[in-house]
C-alpha cells in the first residue's frame, strides 16, 4: 500500500491504489441560453434538451454540489455529471431554468455580483428564487468579471473582498466555490482564492475530475454551439479522467520569456501505462500534433517549436483506453505578451 499525501489546495491523504482510473466527474459549462448572436457562449434550448437526454441515455448520474464535495474528498465509484452555469444571464432564467427545475437537475450557478440586475443578467430576486432551490448552489464569480489575472494583487483582493460583502448582504451568506473568469489562474491568483477560504475553484481547461486534481484548478469542458454538436458531446460523455501527479510550469501565467512553455507532465507511476499517449497544441496559434520525449516510465516532455501567439495557450493530451474511451487531459496558460 502506498501512501500518498496529494499536493491540492484544501489537502487530504488517500491511497493511490484505491484511486478508480475508470470512474470520474465530468464537469460542464454553460453561459447563454437562446442568445443566438453570441455562438461562442450559447446554446439553443432544443440542443441542450439533446444533451440532458444524452447524459440520462448514458447512465451518468447528475449529481449536486454536496454530493460532489462528499465523493471527491474519499473516493468515485461511478462517473457523475456535474452540471455549471457561469455569468447568471437572464436567458438562464427565461430558457434553461425552468427545464431544469422541471426536471429536478442539481447544477450550480456562478455569479459576478457587478453585473446583478444590469440588461442581460438576472436580478437578485431572480437568484434568490433560484438559490432557494435544494438542488441548486451559487458559487462566486468575482465582483467584476474583468481579466483578473492581469491585476496586481491587492486590486484582486479587493474585488473579489467586494464580492463577497455583497453576497452576504444579499444572500445571507458567502459561497465557498469559485469560477475564474475566462477560467484564467495564475499562482499568485490561485493563492487569493485560497487565502479567501474558497475550498474549490473551476477553470475552463477540459478534463474530467478525479481525487488527484487540485481543488483550485478544477476542469470543465466549455459548451457552446461549435463544441455542443451531439455527436462530440456523446464522445465527451465517454472520456475518463487522466490523473497525473504534477504539471510544469506550475504557474499557468506566461511571461514573454517563458514562452515557449518547456511543459513536463509527471504521471503517478504504475497507475496507468501512458506510452500511446498524444498531445496537441495550439503553438503558433495552429492546432498541430506536439512532439513527446518519454523521461522515464511515468513522465514526458510535450517539445513545443513555436510559441504561443495568442492570448492563451492551450495543449490537450489523449489516451485511448483497451474499452476504446478516452482519458483526456488539458493545460491553458495564458500569455501575458505575445
Amino acid at each position: 500500500m502506498i501512501l500518498l499525501l496529494l499536493s491540492i489546495s484544501k489537502s487530504f491523504s488517500t491511497t493511490i491504489n484505491n484511486i478508480n482510473t475508470e470512474k470520474g466527474v465530468i464537469a460542464l459549462m454553460y453561459h447563454r441560453f437562446e442568445e443566438n448572436k453570441y455562438p461562442s457562449t450559447n446554446i439553443k434550448n432544443e440542443i441542450f434538451l439533446e444533451h440532458i437526454n444524452a447524459i440520462n441515455n448514458s447512465g451518468i448520474e447528475f449529481i449536486t454540489f454536496n454530493k460532489f464535495e462528499e465523493i471527491i474528498k474519499t473516493s468515485i465509484d461511478k462517473n457523475y455529471l456535474l452540471l455549471t452555469i457561469d455569468d447568471a444571464f437572464e436567458s438562464f432564467y427565461l430558457n434553461a431554468w425552468p427545464i431544469l427545475k422541471n426536471k429536478k437537475i442539481p447544477f450550480i450557478l456562478f455569479v459576478s455580483t457587478r453585473e446583478v440586475g444590469k440588461f442581460g443578467y438576472m436580478d437578485w430576486k431572480q437568484l434568490k428564487e433560484v438559490a432557494s432551490n435544494d438542488l441548486v448552489t451559487i458559487g462566486n464569480h468575482s465582483h467584476s468579471h474583468e481579466y483578473l489575472i492581469d491585476w496586481e494583487d491587492n486590486k484582486i483582493k479587493s474585488d473579489l473582498d467586494m464580492s463577497i460583502k455583497i453576497f452576504r448582504d444579499k444572500l445571507g451568506y458567502s459561497p465557498k466555490i469559485f469560477s475564474y473568469p475566462f477560467g484564467e489562474y495564475s499562482n499568485s491568483l490561485k493563492k487569493i482564492v485560497s487565502d479567501l477560504n474558497f475550498e474549490f475553484a473551476f477553470g475552463q481547461h477540459s478534463g474530467v475530475i478525479d481525487p488527484t486534481k487540485d481543488f483550485l484548478e478544477l476542469p470543465r469542458f466549455p459548451i457552446n454551439e461549435k463544441y455542443g454538436e451531439l455527436k462530440r458531446f456523446n464522445s465527451l460523455l465517454k472520456t475518463l479522467p487522466f490523473p497525473y501527479e504534477n504539471i510544469t510550469p506550475e504557474n499557468r501565467y506566461l511571461k514573454k520569456n517563458e514562452n515557449p512553455p518547456k511543459v513536463k507532465i509527471k504521471f503517478f507511476e504504475n497507475l496507468i501505462n501512458i506510452k500511446n499517449i498524444s498531445c496537441y497544441s495550439n503553438e503558433g496559434n495552429i492546432w498541430r500534433k506536439s512532439d513527446i520525449q518519454f523521461m522515464n516510465n511515468n513522465e514526458i516532455m510535450i517539445l513545443l517549436k513555436d510559441k504561443f501567439k495568442s492570448e492563451r495557450g492551450r495543449i490537450n493530451c489523449s489516451l485511448q483506453t483497451k474499452s476504446g474511451k478516452w482519458r483526456w487531459l488539458g493545460i491553458q496558460y495564458v500569455i501575458a505578451e505575445y
